[in-house]
């Protein structure tokens, strides 16, 4: 069987449009999870996106984002992650400045 290489072009070229389409609004999210990596916002462990952060790797208080905002990884059974932490976004956290969780301030879902 003999494949033109005007057709194994074409097919290469539709696999690679096929693997590169995203949602719009999410490049803005990974540039900014990535921004985040690289700054060391975790101290090397890996930046969240989701609502439950990874587990045996995540720790209290970690940076994350969720819905495109950012948030914390903490104790919140609110999404079914079981094990896993949940990610919070700040906007929903209250946070005590005196009182630190791995380096930061302790933060748990506004009751």
């Amino acid at each position: 069987m003999k494949f033109s290489l005007a057709a194994v072009l074409v097919t290469l070229v539709s696999i690679a449009n096929a693997v590169a389409i995203e949602e719009p609004g999410m490049t803005a999210v990974r540039r900014e999870v990535l921004l985040l990596e690289r700054q060391g916002a975790n101290a090397g462990r890996p930046v969240t996106n989701g609502a439950c952060c990874i587990a045996g790797t995540s720790k209290k208080q970690d940076v994350c984002t969720v819905n495109g905002a950012q948030g914390k990884c903490v104790p919140a059974n609110t999404a079914n992650c079981n094990a896993a932490l949940t990610c919070i976004p700040n906007a929903k956290l209250v946070c005590n400045n005196k009182q630190l969780e791995n380096g930061r301030p302790l933060c748990r879902l506004r009751a």
